[in-house]
């Protein structure tokens, strides 16, 4: 396996950490060509000290200066930073990288992550949300350049895993249906009606994995495993109808593919990040990943369940909305982007999340979503939407 020059989006973010660690235990087969954050420069400036990339890019000019100014403290000015949205895109297709892992949260990862493809990247692609707003767009835009499309989810990871192998794309002949499995979070159990008390924290307090802010609340209301949905959607090429969701408290089976002919294929693992990481970095060839070997006698059974809508009415809201098609995902996104962002400040319930969300889909103007400017106009309209709402629904 050649060397290969690796570019992170979201670089201090779980997927980017995650990434991260898997590269340094084999800088004979990858080494970290740019890394890219929003805001945090501490995190930055260790990363970069740690990995001496080419390129370092912020989203904020303010931080790319402070990273600039202890770069030169710490002699490490021969590293590039660079600031902003249009440096962020630059980096994604940037020539002397051949690989991007695509892990910055939410829409914000749209851009870059469709230069990437534009650029005929291999993108490794854990940013859910590029496919939930415009999956007819990334795929076309992927298709047409030559990029390769490999899923960093640990779910659309052990599908991709569980499928036949495929010389190009993805095989989906034989399939009946596609089983996501959900942990449920950690209010899973909660009596329901203690939701309407829920903490930030104790939404973010998940009992398996650690995650980002944003994305463990989601994981708290199961929008997350809807987003999956849609993405999975357009990663394999089938309809919502033939996607269910399961929940799986343990979280070691990632995912299950049904065929026709009555069997079940199913892929476990710990549930650590890096195993579906490093199966995409190394692939097709399988490398060290960091991991804790599974004992299934010390995790000793596996329960699974089906999701109670009642408690879980964002995943109904993203299962309608993936039927819908069109605008409908993109306006899912956003209000449910403006929702979290609202109950993590403490400006809105944990269970008025989705009653924002439905009510968003309810009043947002539709419209087709094929152009990226109307996936940028339709997410903006949907957020003033959304917006809205919060005065309807948040706490005064």
């Amino acid at each position: 396996m050649s060397m290969r020059a690796v570019t992170v989006l979201g670089a201090t973010g779980s997927i980017g950490l995650n990434t991260l660690d898997v590269i340094g235990r084999h800088p004979e087969r990858f080494r970290a060509w740019a890394l890219a954050a929003r805001r945090d420069d501490t995190g930055l400036f260790e990363l970069c000290r740690r990995h001496r990339p080419a390129r370092a890019v912020l989203l904020e000019e303010a931080a790319a200066e402070r990273l600039r100014r202890r770069l030169r403290e710490a002699g490490l000015d021969d590293i590039e930073v660079a600031a902003g949205e249009a440096a962020l895109v630059e980096a994604a297709a940037a020539p002397e990288a051949d690989t991007v892992v695509a892990g910055i949260v939410g829409a914000a990862g749209l851009l870059p992550t469709l230069a990437a493809a534009r650029a005929g990247k291999r993108i490794l692609l854990a940013n859910k949300e590029v496919l939930v707003m415009a999956g007819a767009l990334f795929m076309r835009v992927a298709a047409e350049a030559g990029a390769r499309v490999l899923p960093l989810d640990s779910e659309h990871n052990a599908i991709w895993q569980c499928l036949p192998a495929a010389t190009d794309g993805v095989d989906t002949r034989g399939v009946r249906r596609i089983l996501l499995t959900a942990s449920g979070g950690p209010l899973r159990d909660w009596p329901l009606a203690r939701l309407a008390d829920v903490t930030p924290e104790q939404a973010c307090a998940h009992p398996n994995w650690r995650m980002g802010r944003k994305i463990s609340v989601d994981s708290a209301t199961m929008m997350n495993k809807g987003l999956e949905l849609i993405e999975a959607c357009w990663l394999f090429g089938l309809p919502p109808e033939r996607i269910d969701v399961l929940l799986h408290p343990q979280s070691i089976v990632h995912s299950l593919v049904e065929y026709r002919d009555g069997s079940m294929l199913a892929q476990l693992a710990q549930p650590d990040m890096r195993v579906p990481i490093a199966h995409a970095l190394g692939h097709p060839e399988r490398i060290e990943s960091g991991a804790e070997p599974l004992d299934l006698c010390a995790v000793a059974s596996l329960d699974f369940a089906a999701p109670d809508p009642r408690r879980f009415p964002c995943l109904g809201l993203a299962v309608a909305a993936a039927r819908a098609g069109g605008s409908a995902p993109v306006v899912l996104n956003a209000a449910n982007e403006v929702a979290v962002a609202a109950f993590l400040e403490s400006r809105l319930r944990f269970d008025r999340i989705a009653a924002v969300v439905e009510a968003t889909l309810e009043r947002a103007p539709g419209g087709a979503v094929e152009a990226l400017a109307a996936v940028l106009e339709c997410d903006r309209a949907a957020r003033v939407v959304a917006e809205e709402q919060l005065r309807r629904h948040g706490r005064v």
